[in-house]
């Protein structure tokens, strides 16, 4: 038998900082670090430690003795159980000081970089409603309280569409209002989960694979138009055309009312045929005049306002001229290559997502954009001497990499063609400093520009330009 792990407590322990993935931070009285879920920066508290490691604890504060000044009211009831905003319970201007100041730590220590002041962050006019894309998961054996669980009454109300409760892939939170998406998504949600409840449509079962509703999907577009996709596990057609019929009639707003049915283990839809029930098979965004197709398989900033603002910091950190060649490497749907295309005499973009190179050139079809070139394939092996010979030697190179940043290999080839500019957009500034740490002997870190892209949480963008040294 394993032996039980004996939980310390810790009394009158200060929360001194804000740390990566959302945690706070505190120190044990031998000095190492302790890892909190639950907690402000400024707080004391005692804590109960959840885990011990050689050099670190993680626990969670089960008494409060003195609460920080730099704590609010969480606006959302289901705060502390969904995982979604994690930092509903600290000021605006604190969320942005400790996204300010990760970028600075990751690109210091991580990087140890030679930086330039950093302009200060850039927040989000919006701190609530400012998604445009939301998915949601039915379950049949919802998430229960602990007043649930400990009361003698039989629970009888197991269906939920919400959330996957953190660390747990087979429970889903009941959500009655999420503040991260403007209405008409709470309606449309609730509305979904009540018909399908009253006319004994059967929520999805993860852990035995049953039942038909599976997951929904809703986009709100700047334009005002909306997307909403039902994924149904079960091929029932009766049952599927009555609650789509439902939502039709229900909101006559929807632009384009979808579906799929997926038999998979996973929910991933990328692989899946999508069905349009009414309505378009798209929507648009639009931006500066251009207006960019998004279907159901689509990658699209999830913030459209900050997008634009991200966007435009690019934009002016390029510095475009209109005789450079620019290279915009994991372009997506082209978003950002478009967006400069007007001030660069031609954009070359590469993607690794074949639908998404689709969309791209769609795009610059239908906003006129003839300076645009397109390529798919794997960055790593598309991105070669060959590729550089056939489109020309960039000028700038512009670079929005996922989370886990650039291969070697690329972050090389950028070197070996040296451009003299280099725009690094970055969703994770720990792999940003990473990559910019092998670019050191070569550039020069000119400019760097965090932007809050998801208020309420730990996340942040951060752009850098680099300059080729002389």
């Amino acid at each position: 038998m394993r032996k039980k792990k004996k939980r310390q407590v810790f009394e009158n322990v200060e929360v001194i900082d804000a740390g990566a993935k959302g945690k706070t931070i505190g120190k044990a009285p031998d000095g190492r670090v302790i890892f909190l879920t639950n907690t402000v920066p400024g707080d004391i508290v005692d804590v109960q430690t959840t885990k011990k490691r050689k050099a670190y604890f993680e626990g969670t504060a089960i008494k409060f003795h003195t609460l920080s000044d730099k704590r609010v009211s969480p606006q959302c009831q289901h705060f502390g159980v969904c995982g979604g905003c994690k930092w509903q319970n600290m000021g605006y201007e604190h969320q942005l000081f400790f996204k300010q100041k990760e970028v600075e730590n990751n690109l210091k220590r991580i990087g140890h970089l030679d930086l330039p002041k950093i302009d200060p962050i850039l927040g989000s006019k919006e701190q609530y409603f400012y998604r445009n894309k939301m998915e949601f998961s039915f379950s049949d054996s919802r998430w229960l309280t602990l007043d649930e669980i400990n009361s003698d009454e039989e629970i009888t109300d197991k269906n939920a569409l919400g959330f996957h409760i953190p660390g747990m892939w087979d429970k889903i939170l009941d959500v009655k209002k999420c503040h991260l998406q403007r209405d008409p998504s709470n309606a449309i949600r609730l509305a979904t989960r009540d018909f399908a409840i009253a006319n004994g449509l059967s929520f999805f079962n993860p852990r035995h694979q049953h039942g038909l509703l599976r997951t929904l999907m809703i986009r709100t577009a700047s334009t005002g138009e909306l997307m909403v996709m039902i994924q149904f596990y079960e091929d029932d057609k009766v049952k599927r055309e009555l609650l789509l019929n439902h939502l039709k009639e229900t909101f006559p707003e929807i632009t384009s009312l979808l579906y799929v049915i997926n038999q998979k283990q996973n929910d991933t839809i990328y692989d899946q045929e999508i069905v349009c029930f009414n309505g378009r098979d798209h929507i648009f965004e639009e931006m500066e005049g251009l207006k960019f197709k998004i279907t159901a398989k689509s990658f699209y900033q999830t913030n459209s306002d900050q997008a634009y603002e991200l966007y435009k910091i690019t934009r002016q950190f390029a510095d475009l001229k209109g005789d450079e060649l620019v290279y915009d490497l994991y372009t997506g749907t082209g978003t950002i290559a478009q967006f400069v295309a007007q001030k660069a005499k031609k954009v070359v973009g590469i993607e690794s997502v074949p639908e998404a190179i689709a969309d791209a050139k769609a795009n610059a079809t239908r906003n006129q954009i003839d300076n645009v070139d397109f390529y798919v394939g794997d960055m790593k092996n598309v991105f070669n001497e060959q590729f550089i010979a056939e489109n020309g030697v960039p000028d700038i190179i512009i670079t929005d990499p996922p989370r886990d940043g650039m291969h070697k290999d690329v972050v090389q080839q950028i070197l070996n063609v040296s451009p003299e500019r280099v725009v690094y957009v970055s969703c994770n500034s720990a792999t940003q400093a990473r990559d910019l740490a092998l670019m050191k002997d070569m550039y020069n870190v000119v400019k760097v520009q965090p932007v809050d892209m998801f208020p309420q949480t730990h996340h942040v963008e951060n752009v850098v330009l680099l300059e080729k040294k002389k």
